[in-house]
């Protein structure tokens, strides 16, 4: 059988259709970092929140980019990583 363009964009390895998956490590530590950021919001704390929260998240772009399981998520992690690098280049 034949792969078609939606297969190769949407399905995995074992033909599943994967367009979202269950939070890895960078992004439960980039969800929780941002939530705390928006308590504490000035001073070392925050600094120190921000550093990792954007540390974290390039992470899991960087991880879906290479090592995504189809061409929907790598794209995915293309697309936050430019985000990401064009966010903090502007702010």
């Amino acid at each position: 059988m034949e792969s078609t363009v939606f297969d190769k964009t949407f399905r995995d390895s074992e033909g599943k259709i994967v367009i979202a998956q269950a939070p890895n490590l960078p992004l439960i530590v980039w969800i929780v970092t941002s939530l705390l950021s928006l308590i504490f919001t000035t001073g070392t704390i925050h600094t120190v929140l921000d550093v990792v929260a954007t540390g974290s998240l390039f992470t899991w772009a960087w991880l879906e980019l290479f090592e995504g399981v189809n061409y929907f998520r790598r794209t995915l992690g293309f697309v936050v990583l430019i985000g990401l690098v064009a966010f903090k280049a502007i702010y």
